[in-house]
């Protein structure tokens, strides 16, 4: 099930494995619409990735950080390197590709 991870949860789980990160704001309609297709990819590849929320109005240093500019943002990471990015509402086949080709 996703969850909205906090900023010390994220730090300890990115630095393990594959890890999409998906910078929202919960004021984002296209942020919500992006949840229900992430629920869908965690079905289908949840035992590759670990699918974090971030709330990027609760969240400023890792925004600052990751130098996120807007929402919704995915930042797919493998042990805590960044591998590839989306902004935007995505559809699920190209989330999943990009998580298949990691």
């Amino acid at each position: 099930m996703l969850r909205e991870v906090t900023e010390d949860e994220f730090r300890q789980s990115v630095n393990e494995g594959l890890v999409l990160a998906d910078f929202f704001s919960s004021t984002c309609g296209p942020c919500k619409m992006l949840s229900f297709v992430l629920a869908d990819v965690e079905k289908v590849c949840g035992e590759k990735v670990n699918i974090m929320k971030v709330d990027f109005d609760k969240n400023k240093k890792l925004v600052e950080e990751y130098e996120v500019s807007g929402y919704p943002t995915l930042i797919l990471m493998r042990d805590g390197t960044e591998l590839k990015r989306m902004s935007g509402l995505q559809q699920k086949p190209a989330i999943i590709r990009m998580i298949e080709e990691a």
